[in-house]
């Protein structure tokens, strides 16, 4: 009974930030049912207004897509997130996307992952709305989603988890 005491006071609360500038869009709304259908785990998504993918916690690089248009990171707290520039970019074979980390690499929230060209995403994409996609809902206790429509990366706060 101790054991299961403990552990339910054992938890850690991550602030989810904006990875993208932009509108905030509900995930169920993103034009691609892999995302909307939350196939690959619960999140939200934004429409960029500029190409700045920044970290959206504090954590570690887990991989970078050969791609260049998507970035996984688990959280110090140990949650693991997946950002998706765009929707259908995987055959842009990483034109247009400039990465400044490499996997591996420790993060601060709000740190700059990506920079994209808005304009050749826009143009080759089916869309430039880009997820954050909480990939592991067995590490997650809780999830309080804040009010948001517009936001700023790094800045606007729009989920905090209680990480299991």
């Amino acid at each position: 009974m101790l054991k299961k005491f403990l552990q339910r006071h054992d938890t850690k609360t991550v602030v989810i930030t904006a990875p993208v500038t932009g509108t905030y869009i509900d995930l169920k709304d993103v034009p691609d049912p892999t995302f909307s259908e939350k196939m690959m785990g619960d999140g939200f998504a934004v429409e960029p207004k500029e190409g700045r993918l920044l970290s959206p916690v504090k954590g570690r690089v887990l991989q970078v897509f050969p791609t260049n248009q998507a970035v996984g990171i688990k959280s110090d707290e140990g949650l693991d997130i997946l950002l998706h520039i765009g929707l259908e970019t995987v055959d842009r074979h990483g034109e247009g996307f400039h990465v400044h980390i490499r996997e591996g690499q420790q993060v601060e929230a709000g740190e700059l992952l990506i920079d994209f060209s808005l304009e050749q995403v826009g143009k080759r994409a089916k869309s430039a709305v880009t997820p954050l996609i909480l990939t592991e809902s067995s590490q997650i206790a809780a999830m309080e989603y804040k009010e948001a429509s517009e936001v700023t990366a790094g800045e606007t706060e729009v989920i905090n988890v209680t990480v299991k």
